[in-house]
């Protein structure tokens, strides 16, 4: 298998800030999980000459050349022939595929397919073929003048898709071995700190790996094993799994899981138990996170974006005096709304959240950042206040992470004192 890697992502798009390149981290963190060590990013626009130039450039330097854009149907789309072009590999049609592109239009598009999506089906000659069943261009890999290169659709589900699906099952096969990896979800630490409680098992071994990623207000750790089989890999993980598991306690969330909201909705679905929110400064964002989660509607019942104070009052109950006491941005208001959102869904527990995004303050000079978020339940309300910092959207991730965070810890019997 290959040990050094360049991605080389194509498009000029990315070039003039229209598009970030998250294919690139992706790639990255995957390669690097398996043992190949990512040694240069490149991005280039849509121009053959250059895409050209720069493949020529790459295979002096790294022995497995990743290419992520410029598959698709139409002219400035020219990653495959660019890439084969300076590796002196010949294009041919692939009917099978083909085929595969037209049944993707009658089926998922239910039209025809235009005649300039045959391009898709010319690929280099020889190549493993990565069927994409999310898309219609389909990836590839194959081996020339000297390294390996490897062709993934620019649009971000779909080389995800092929990059797990595809990408390092290839890479495992050419080494004689499988992969299996495990990802951790973390909150409530900083990655520095999960560093430093797990600093001796972090690893990037040939056959082990266990490293930290940090997300908005999160960490994620990336744990994969690589042996002879499926069986293997899972007993060589076991012993740092369980170590890792005993060290971050509450912290660790859930496992190979998409965030917060899957744990909770996971809680909440194996004890029986409804939820409903009532949301102020994240604008319905816990309410888009839970339905985003398939089943959500097994526990999920509904909510109120209470964002003005008549609504809090007219729809939630919220009464005008605690209002006018506290203000919109505190903690009475918090239980409140939670409260008000529970009876009016008759739910079994609720949240609710209410705070400035910013970025101005309110007439009472609360902070920017100060948020409260509440949890109802049948023996009462607990309330967590927030000071958070960074920009609007940091904001409202980090209140939703937050009231996800609270009602997890009220499940698991994980409250935290004050709360």
């Amino acid at each position: 298998m290959p040990r050094t890697a360049e991605i080389i992502a194509v498009g000029s798009e990315l070039l003039t800030g229209g598009v970030t390149n998250t294919n690139a981290r992706l790639l990255s963190e995957l390669l690097t999980a398996s043992g190949v060590d990512v040694l240069y990013h490149t991005a280039v626009g849509d121009d053959e000459g250059r895409l050209e130039a720069a493949v020529t450039a790459a295979k002096r330097r790294a022995a497995l050349l990743v290419f992520t854009g410029g598959l698709g149907p139409t002219y400035d789309d020219m990653t495959k022939t660019a890439v084969c072009a300076a590796l002196d590999t010949p294009l041919v049609f692939h009917p099978e595929v083909a085929d595969e592109i037209r049944r993707c239009f009658d089926t998922v598009f239910h039209r025809e397919m235009p005649a300039c999506n045959l391009q898709q089906a010319y690929l280099p000659e020889g190549c493993t073929v990565f069927h994409n069943p999310v898309g219609t261009a389909p990836g590839c890999a194959f081996s020339a003048g000297g390294v390996t290169a490897v062709l993934l659709p620019g649009v971000p589900s779909e080389c995800r898709y092929l990059a797990e699906h595809c990408l390092l099952p290839y890479l495992a096969r050419r080494h004689g071995q499988v992969i299996r990896s495990h990802d951790l979800r973390i909150f409530g630490l900083t990655e520095p700190q999960v560093q430093e409680l797990l600093s001796d098992l972090l690893r990037r071994e040939d056959d082990l790996t266990l490293a930290p990623y940090a997300g908005t207000g999160e960490v994620s750790l990336h744990l994969s094993a690589r042996a002879a089989d499926e069986a293997a890999c899972e007993a060589r993980m076991a012993p740092l799994l369980a170590e890792v598991r005993q060290r971050l306690g509450g912290y660790l969330y859930g496992e190979d899981i998409s965030g917060l909201e899957e744990a909770v909705f996971r809680l909440c679905r194996d004890r029986h138990l409804t939820l409903s929110a009532a949301e102020s400064c994240t604008g319905g964002l816990i309410a888009k996170r839970l339905t985003d989660v398939p089943g959500a509607s097994q526990i999920f019942l509904g909510g109120v974006v209470s964002y003005t104070n008549e609504v809090k009052n007219h729809v939630l109950g919220v009464p005008a005096s605690l209002l006018e006491a506290y203000g919109a941005v505190s903690a009475p208001v918090a239980r409140a709304m939670a409260v008000g959102v529970r009876v009016l869904t008759g739910s079994d527990l609720s949240l609710s959240v209410t705070g400035l995004a910013g970025p101005g303050g309110d007439d009472r000079g609360t902070p920017v950042g100060t948020v409260f978020t509440a949890l109802s339940a049948p023996e009462g309300a607990f309330v967590r206040r927030l000071t958070l910092g960074g920009s609007r959207e940091r904001i409202r991730v980090l209140s939703a992470h937050h009231a996800f965070d609270l009602l997890r810890r009220y499940l698991t019997d994980q409250m935290t004192e004050g709360e």
